[in-house]
């Protein structure tokens, strides 16, 4: 079965706001990869932790058939600069792997679907 990369920034590590919500919406998306059968592994990153590195060294670890974007990194203007960075990593470190856009955490294993089909 294909496996599929999620990156995302880390809600817990974000000051100034309840990550809760978040985390289980994140939790919701991870359990829908597990109802359908496929393998998904969870890459959220920490801006101030050089979350390049931390991308790049999680596309190395598996063989990855999509990687899902989120919208944390993806919607937030201020990180247009880390977007794209993110989407040539992916294309650097997985380059055979779909790239794939959610709408929120809950909803990545659909977003993944529509490339995995």
């Amino acid at each position: 079965m294909a496996r599929v990369l999620v990156v995302g920034l880390d809600p817990a590590k974000i000051e100034g706001w309840d990550p809760e919500p978040v985390l289980a919406a994140i939790a919701r998306g991870q359990a829908r990869f597990d109802d359908l059968g496929i393998d998904a592994d969870l890459c959220l990153v920490t801006l101030d932790e050089n979350p390049e590195g931390t991308i790049a060294e999680a596309l190395t670890r598996e063989d990855y058939a999509c990687v899902v974007i989120g919208g944390g990194i993806r919607k937030h203007e201020p990180l247009l600069e880390l977007f794209e960075k993110v989407v040539n990593l992916v294309r650097q470190h997985a380059p055979d792997a779909a790239i794939a856009f959610n709408s929120g955490p809950d909803d990545s294993a659909d977003a993944a679907l529509r490339w995995l089909r």
